[in-house]
C-alpha cells in the first residue's frame, strides 16, 4: 500500500548550473563584487546584529539553496528552513517571498512564460490604448515594437547541468509529520505528488523534463505534476493568493482587480488542480490511500472520486475555514466544496472550522449536518478536527548545533540586562504586524520604566508585492525609534527579510516572550516552537510568556495558559506586554508546564498518524455501508430466524415503508387495507410485538390504525408513544422545553414566510415545519428554505432543536427525541417487564427494524449495537432507500416487498 500526499510543491525542486556561472556556493563565486551594492559585503552574513545601511529598509536578501530540511512557519503553516546568505552570481535580488515564493524569478530557474491577469479597467486601458495607436498613425509615428523575451535564455536550459536540492517553498509542518511518522515506524511507502515550484514550459519536449521527472520518481519517491506557466500563475499567483487567501482569513476582496483574477483565473485553478488528480489517477492501485493538503488543491478530491470510485482519499484544510456568511462570497462556492466532498474523510485545524464547514455545506448545498459530518445523496462523509504540531525530535536535533550555541552568546552579549520581545510574521494585513507595533508603542507610552528595557525584535517577511502597509509599518517603526532610541539603546529591531533557521532557534531560546497577533490563522507553529525553545536545555532563560492572539487556531489547544488578546484592542494588548513582563518566575512556569504538555501531545507524527487511522476506519465505515454493498434481504434466512425464536419485536416506519409516501402534512384518510391486514395478521402470533413510527400527530395515527388492536405507536418522531394495548399516549418530550423553543423558532419560520409567497407553518405538538411545496416560485422557496434551515441550526443550537430540510418542507425538531430514543424506552420497558428464564436470556430475541429515511438510519444502528453487544440473539434491519446505510440489508420492491415479507412470516408461524 503507498500512501500519496498531493500537495502544491514538491520537497525537491531543480537548480541548474549555467554555463559561465560558477557552482553554486563556490569560492569563485563569492570572491566575485557586488556591483548592487559595495555597502553589504560578500562575507557578512545578514543578521540582526551587524551594522546595516538603513534598519527598516535593509538590503534585499537573495534566494538560496537550502543546506537542510528544516522549516520555517509561514501563512500556509508551511516549515521552511533558510541557510546563511550567500549571493548568485547575478548580485543582489529582490527579497523572495518565503510564504509567496517569486515563482519564476530565480536566476537558476527557467523565467515564467504566463502573461499578467487583465488589469481591472482592461476595457478602458484597450479603448485609451487603440486611440492613442490611431493618433500615433495619423501624424505618421511608428511606435517601437514591445520587447518580447529572447528564447535563448530558455534554450540554455535545455542542456544545462541540474542537481535536486530541497525547495524553499511549500508545507514544510506537512513534510515534518510524514517524516517523523517514517521515522517512528508508523508510515509505510509514501510518495510526494507536487509541482516542482518553478516555471517548465521552457523544458517542455526536451529530454532533461524527462530525466527530471525520472529522477524524482526513483530516487526520492516523488511524482512531479507539469503543468504550463500560465495554468501556474493563474492558479497560484492569483486565483489562490487574490481571491481564496483573503477569503479564508476573513479578509474579502473588494477591489475591481479581484473580480478581474476571479474571472480570468478560475479556469486555471481548475486545470491545475485536474492535472494533479490525473497524475494521481495515472499511478493508484488499488488499496492505495490519496491525502491531499490545503487550498490550492480543493477540487482534487472531487476530480479523483469521479475517475475511481472506490478510493480511499483524505483531505486536510491547512489553513482556517470561514463562516458561511463569507464563504457564500465566492462565486465558484459550490463548486469548490463539492470537490472537497470527494474526500472519506475532511480535516480541520480545529473545532470552530469544522462547524463552519458543515454550517457552509448545510447552508449551500442543503446537505444534512450530523455531528460526525455531512450524510450526501448517495454516501456519508466524515469530518474531524485535528490539529497538525511541529516535530520535537528534529528540533531538539537542530538545538544543539554550534551555530546555535554561537548565536545565543552574541544575543546574550548584545542584548544584556534587556527583556526581548520576538515576532516573525509575513507582511501582510492577515498577520497583524501593524497592530503589534502600535501596541507596543503604547505599552511604551503608558509604561515609561519599561524604556531602555525592553526590545521588540520583529522579523517581517515581505510579500513580493509594495503595499501600504509596508510603508504604514515602517513609519510606525521609524516613529518608536525617534522617540525613545538613543546610542545605546533601540526600542524596534526591525528586519524585513528573514534570518537563517540558528538565529531564529538562539532568537526563541532567548526570548522573555514571544508575541503573535495575527486577525486569522489556523495553526502557528512558531508558537509550538518557541514554547519547545524555552525548556532552558540551551540557555538558563526559560518559561517565557505567550501572547497570543484569539484569533488563530493554535489558542484552543492552549486552555487559556497563554496571555490571549484581541489584535485590534491596542490597549488590552499593552497590557498583556506589561504581564508578560512582570509576571513571577512560579506563575511563568506553571503556565509553560501546561501549554509545553499541549505542544507535546498534539506533535506532527501524532497529528499523521491520527488522521491515517482515523481515515482507515471511516473508509471501512463507509464502504460497509454503501448500498451496493450491503446485501439484499434473504426471504430464506430470515424465515429461519423468525422460526427459532418466539419473544419478537418487530419497529416499523410508517411513510415510504408501510404506505406510500407522502408528505406528513398531507392526510390520509384510512390506510391501505392490505397494510392493516398484514399487521392483523402477526398480531395473530402474541409472541410477536409490534411499533409503528411516524412523524404524524398522535390523533391521525389513532384515526388510522384503530382497527389494529395491540399495536404500539410512536408519533412525532419519538415524541409520543402509545404502548401496546393501552388507549393513552406517554409524551416523551419536556413540555415546557418544547413550548420554550417553539416560540422563538417561530420567529424566525415567520419571517422566511414572509419573504415565500404559497409557503406555510405547520405547527405539531412537538414540532413545526416549514412547506413550501406549493410556493409560487417553487427553486426561490427553497433557497428561502435553505437559508431558514442554517439560521435555526445557528441560533437554536443551545435549545437542542435542529432543521432538517426535506422534500418540500424543512422539519424543526428536538433533538434530544428521537425514534431511536423511543425505540430504547419500548426495549427497557419489555427488559423490565419480562424476566428472563432458562430460554431467553433477553426479553427480545428477535428485533427487526425496516425504513426508507435518514432518520431511521440511527434507529439501525441502535438496533444493530444490541446484536453486537449480545443483547438480541437475531437482529434484522432493513433499508428500502437507495442511499449508503447503517441496514444489514436492503429491499428493493419498496412498500409492495415489504409488505409481502411480512406476509410471509405471518404465514410461517
Amino acid at each position: 500500500m503507498t500512501v500519496f500526499i498531493a500537495s502544491l510543491f514538491l520537497p525537491k525542486t531543480v537548480h541548474f548550473t549555467l554555463p559561465g556561472t560558477p557552482p553554486r556556493g563556490s569560492h569563485s563565486e563569492k570572491k566575485q563584487p557586488s556591483p548592487a551594492d559595495d555597502r553589504f559585503p560578500l562575507e557578512r552574513q545578514p543578521s540582526l546584529f551587524q551594522p546595516q545601511v538603513n534598519l527598516t529598509t535593509p538590503p534585499h536578501t537573495p534566494t538560496e539553496e537550502r543546506k537542510r530540511d528544516d522549516p520555517f512557519t509561514n501563512e500556509d503553516g508551511l516549515r521552511i528552513q533558510l541557510p546563511p546568505l550567500q549571493l548568485p552570481a547575478d548580485g543582489l535580488r529582490a527579497p523572495i517571498d518565503r510564504n509567496s515564493p517569486t515563482w519564476g524569478g530565480r536566476a537558476d530557474q527557467p523565467k515564467s512564460r504566463a502573461n499578467s491577469p487583465p488589469p481591472p479597467s482592461i476595457l478602458e486601458n484597450i479603448r485609451n490604448i487603440q486611440a492613442k495607436a490611431k493618433e500615433l498613425g495619423r501624424q505618421g509615428i511608428t511606435q517601437p515594437r514591445t520587447l518580447v523575451r529572447s528564447d535563448s535564455h530558455d534554450r540554455v536550459f535545455a542542456h544545462a547541468n541540474w542537481k535536486v536540492s530541497s525547495a524553499d517553498q511549500g508545507n514544510g509542518g506537512l513534510r515534518n509529520a510524514a517524516e517523523a511518522a517514517s521515522r517512528e515506524g508508523k508510515l509505510g511507502d509514501y510518495t510526494w505528488v507536487g509541482t516542482l515550484g518553478m516555471p517548465t514550459d521552457a523544458l517542455l519536449g526536451t529530454q532533461q523534463l524527462q530525466d527530471i521527472e525520472d529522477k524524482l520518481a526513483t530516487e526520492h519517491d516523488m511524482l512531479t505534476v507539469f503543468c504550463s506557466d500560465k495554468d501556474f500563475d493563474g492558479h497560484y499567483s492569483h486565483f489562490c493568493k487574490q481571491i481564496l487567501w483573503p477569503v479564508f482569513h476573513y479578509q474579502i476582496p473588494d477591489n475591481p482587480k479581484s473580480k478581474a483574477y476571479e474571472d480570468h483565473s478560475w479556469k486555471y485553478y481548475v486545470n491545475l488542480n485536474q492535472a494533479f488528480a490525473d497524475k494521481i489517477v495515472k499511478n493508484w492501485k488499488r488499496g492505495d490511500v490519496v491525502w491531499v493538503h490545503d487550498y490550492h488543491l480543493l477540487l482534487v478530491p472531487g476530480m479523483v472520486r469521479k475517475k475511481l470510485p472506490d478510493a480511499k482519499i483524505g483531505f486536510f484544510l491547512h489553513v482556517a475555514f470561514p463562516s458561511s456568511e463569507v464563504f457564500r462570497c465566492l462565486a465558484v462556492r459550490k463548486e469548490l466544496l463539492e470537490g472537497m466532498l470527494g474526500a472519506n474523510l475532511i480535516g480541520f485545524q480545529i473545532h470552530e472550522y469544522t462547524r463552519h464547514f458543515l454550517q457552509t455545506c448545510s447552508r449551500l448545498l442543503s446537505a444534512e449536518a450530523t455531528p460526525d459530518g455531512l450524510q450526501l445523496e448517495d454516501r456519508f462523509v466524515d469530518v474531524l478536527n485535528l490539529p497538525i504540531g511541529i516535530d520535537p525530535v528534529s528540533l531538539s536535533h537542530h538545538r544543539k548545533e554550534e551555530e546555535v550555541k554561537r548565536w545565543l552568546d552574541i544575543m546574550r552579549e548584545r542584548y544584556a540586562g534587556k527583556k526581548l520581545i520576538v515576532a516573525r510574521d509575513k507582511l501582510d494585513h492577515v498577520r497583524g504586524v501593524r497592530q503589534k507595533l502600535l501596541s507596543y508603542e503604547l505599552f511604551l507610552n503608558k509604561n515609561p520604566e519599561w524604556r531602555d528595557k525592553v526590545v521588540l525584535i520583529q522579523v517581517a517577511l515581505s510579500t513580493s508585492e509594495k503595499s501600504e502597509l509596508d510603508a504604514t509599518v515602517s513609519d510606525i517603526v521609524t516613529r518608536v525609534n525617534s522617540s525613545w532610541a538613543n546610542l545605546a539603546y533601540q526600542p524596534v529591531v526591525y528586519l524585513k527579510q528573514d534570518i537563517d533557521y540558528a538565529q531564529y532557534l538562539a532568537l526563541l531560546s532567548i526570548a522573555d516572550a514571544l508575541m503573535i497577533t495575527s486577525q486569522r490563522e489556523g495553526m502557528n507553529l512558531t508558537s509550538h516552537e518557541y514554547l519547545f525553545c524555552q525548556d532552558g536545555e540551551i540557555d538558563d532563560k526559560k518559561h517565557g510568556s505567550l501572547i497570543l492572539s484569539e484569533f488563530t487556531g493554535t489558542s484552543s489547544l492552549f486552555g487559556g495558559n497563554e496571555l490571549s488578546v484581541n489584535p485590534w484592542d491596542y490597549r488590552a494588548c499593552a497590557e498583556a506586554i506589561k504581564t508578560a513582563l512582570e509576571m513571577g518566575d512560579e506563575e511563568k512556569e506553571r503556565r509553560w508546564s501546561k501549554l509545553y504538555e499541549a505542544v507535546n501531545h498534539h506533535t506532527g507524527s501524532h497529528w499523521f498518524t491520527e488522521f491515517m487511522s482515523r481515515l482507515d476506519r471511516v473508509y471501512e465505515e463507509q464502504h460497509r455501508r454503501d448500498q451496493t454493498s450491503v446485501p439484499r434481504l434473504s426471504m430464506s434466512a430470515l424465515g429461519q430466524q423468525y422460526k427459532r425464536t418466539d419473544r419478537r419485536l418487530f419497529i416499523l416506519d410508517f411513510e415510504g415503508t408501510l404506505v406510500s409516501w407522502g408528505p406528513v402534512n398531507q392526510i390520509i384518510p384510512v390506510s391501505p387495507q392490505r397494510t392493516l391486514d398484514v399487521l392483523n395478521d402477526l398480531l395473530l402470533d402474541d409472541r410477536n410485538t409490534i411499533y409503528v413510527m411516524s412523524g404524524r400527530r398522535p390523533e391521525e395515527l389513532d384515526r388510522l390504525f384503530h382497527r389494529v388492536p395491540n399495536l404500539g405507536l410512536i408519533a412525532e418522531n419519538g415524541c409520543f408513544l402509545k404502548d401496546c394495548g393501552s388507549s393513552t399516549w406517554t409524551e416523551m418530550a419536556d413540555s415546557e422545553q418544547i413550548r420554550s423553543w417553539k416560540e422563538s423558532v417561530k420567529n424566525i419560520l415567520t419571517y422566511y414566510l414572509e419573504r415565500t409567497p404559497g409557503a406555510e407553518i405547520e405547527d405539531r405538538r412537538c414540532s413545526l415545519i416549514f412547506h413550501y411545496k406549493s410556493a409560487e416560485d417553487y427553486e426561490a422557496a427553497m433557497r428561502q428554505a435553505t437559508d431558514c434551515a442554517s439560521h435555526i441550526n445557528d441560533a437554536c443550537e443551545e435549545q437542542h432543536v435542529h432543521a432538517i430540510p426535506l422534500d418540500g418542507c424543512v422539519l424543526v425538531e428536538p433533538i434530544d427525541w428521537t425514534k431511536t430514543t423511543a425505540a430504547a424506552r419500548i426495549f427497557s420497558d419489555l427488559q423490565d417487564g419480562m424476566a428472563p428464564d432458562e430460554r431467553h436470556k433477553s426479553p427480545v430475541d428477535f428485533l427487526m427494524v425496516i425504513g426508507d429515511g435518514r432518520e431511521d438510519e440511527k434507529v439501525f444502528k441502535w438496533a444493530n449495537s444490541l446484536g453486537e453487544e449480545g443483547m438480541v440473539k437475531e437482529v434484522v434491519t432493513v433499508s428500502l432507500g437507495s442511499r449508503n446505510t447503517e441496514a444489514t440489508a436492503t429491499l428493493t420492491q419498496g412498500v409492495s416487498g415489504v409488505l409481502m415479507a411480512l406476509q410471509k412470516l405471518a404465514q410461517s408461524a
